[in-house]
């Protein structure tokens, strides 16, 4: 189990790198994971069932310990992104296919990487997990209604349809992973050290089969979207950070806002325009930029994060290294 742990572990912190490999490989071979592409839900469905599976009432604790905190990491984020994708969508003058796929990058809940990227970062883990496990619950009624409120005007949105399809790739798998750790208790804690194997695997499957099956977009408006994408994201965590500063929050939360914020649940993005956008390929462009992306520049800015705190805790008379915030 030690041993499994320590791959757990070392898989974690070498996401970034795996990422990358797997964007690369699927633009160098699309035909190869093109055949995975219409099983992308379904491996969203396991990262969310391996979600269900470690989800406690410890980690919906926090809003009642600290409303303010969950509160202020939900608006921002179901503010901030989409707000800072429709501005990007007119000051790009992009195309309606890739304005809708900003959109739905900008509209997606936090993506569970950010717990792991603040982890990294010695941020409020605890307040992390609440903040995207609320963020995801709420995400089939908030991501349909935000996408008819900013990207109707440029294609036809079902907001009906599209929260049947957040419930099934996003609620059922995490319902029935809380069902199957409710029945089987401790002997789940027993499997859930594989788990980050499972949905790093799953995760990087899917980013391999987007890149694939977005090659030619990517040629064509590869540069146009990859900077849309990555000012959001620097937004997204520039703002985050900033918001709690202002708001008197300590270092810990501020990393945490900064990650929750700027990271999306990019794989979200590209189910859902694989599903209600098939005639327009476009659309899962921001997203498959965004899952490459957004697990780059996250362990970055976490790195130097890291290094910034092992710099104050080397000053003269400084405390300590606090430890981490665990959720």
């Amino acid at each position: 189990m030690n041993i499994l742990v320590k791959i757990s572990q070392f898989v974690n912190k070498t996401f970034a790198l795996w990422v990358v490999a797997a964007g690369v490989l699927g633009f160098l071979f699309p035909e190869v994971f093109k055949l995975v592409g219409p099983y992308v839900p379904v491996l969203l469905g396991v990262v969310m069932f391996g979600m269900g599976l470690t989800l406690t009432t410890a980690d919906f604790r926090e809003i009642f310990r600290r409303p303010r905190d969950v509160f202020v990491g939900i608006i921002a984020q179901f503010t901030i992104m989409p707000l800072s994708a429709w501005a990007l969508c007119w000051a790009f003058q992009l195309p309606p296919d890739l304005a809708v796929g900003m959109m739905l990058l900008g509209c997606a809940p936090g993506g569970t990487a950010s717990n792991v990227v603040t982890f990294l970062a010695r941020g409020d883990v605890a307040l992390s997990v609440t903040i995207t496990s609320c963020t995801t619950l709420m995400a089939p009624v908030v991501t349909p209604a935000l996408m008819y409120f900013f990207a109707s005007q440029w294609l036809a949105i079902d907001p009906a349809a599209m929260f049947m399809s957040i419930v099934q790739v996003i609620l059922l798998p995490i319902a029935a992973g809380v069902i199957v750790h409710r029945i089987f208790g401790s002997r789940v804690k027993q499997v859930t050290a594989a788990l980050p194997i499972v949905s790093v695997a799953a995760i990087v499957v899917i980013i391999s089969a987007v890149v694939a099956g977005t090659k030619g977009s990517i040629v064509n408006a590869g540069f146009v979207a990859f900077a849309a994408v990555a000012i959001q994201n620097a937004i997204g965590m520039g703002l985050g950070y900033f918001l709690g500063r202002m708001l008197g929050m300590d270092e810990a939360k501020c990393k945490c806002l900064c990650f929750e914020v700027g990271m999306q649940n990019s794989a979200l993005g590209v189910a859902l325009a694989g599903v209600h956008f098939a005639a327009a390929p476009m659309t899962a462009l921001p997203s498959a930029i965004g899952a490459l992306w957004h697990n780059i520049s996250a362990p970055v800015v976490a790195t130097f994060f890291q290094m910034r705190h092992a710099k104050k805790a080397e000053k003269p008379g400084a405390e300590p290294m606090e430890a981490v915030h665990a959720a």
